[in-house]
């Protein structure tokens, strides 16, 4: 495997673990309408970006390369944003964005590892992306 896979592989690692902690941040400080539920949505989408997040560590460890696994080598390699927001729909806006972004991502980095022929990392990725355009759709509806 070439360097370009494992370096967009590392940074999708660092870019789960910021959204992890968005999504704690969220899930934490929500109120107001919509509480129950934002509150529970936000907690199951952590849990599933935390499954992505080891199993991309675990991807790029098997294919030779070594994942990020500090909080100042992610906040290197991230290419999301932290947030202070205290706002509903803020959140949930800038949860959309960020899913967004990791799409395009995600989709670029399934390019990259089928033309290194590594259908099992494509695979994982055509994976997320369909469950977070799902997530893209709902949360859009949400406030709307």
């Amino acid at each position: 495997m070439n360097n370009q896979l494992h370096n967009g592989l590392n940074q999708q690692v660092a870019n789960l673990a910021t959204l992890f902690t968005k999504l704690h941040h969220f899930h934490w400080f929500i109120e107001g309408k919509g509480f129950f539920t934002l509150h529970e949505k936000f907690e199951s989408l952590y849990d599933e970006v935390n499954e992505l997040y080891d199993a991309f560590a675990e991807r790029l460890i098997i294919i030779g390369g070594k994942p990020a696994s500090t909080l100042s080598a992610y906040l290197k390699l991230t290419t999301l944003k932290e947030t202070e927001t205290l706002d509903s729909k803020l959140m949930v806006d800038e949860l959309v964005d960020d899913l967004k972004q990791l799409v395009t991502e995600f989709k670029a980095l399934t390019k990259e590892s089928q033309s290194q022929e590594d259908e099992q990392t494509a695979d994982m990725l055509i994976g997320a992306v369909a469950s977070f355009e799902k997530h893209i759709w709902m949360f859009s509806a949400f406030n709307k």
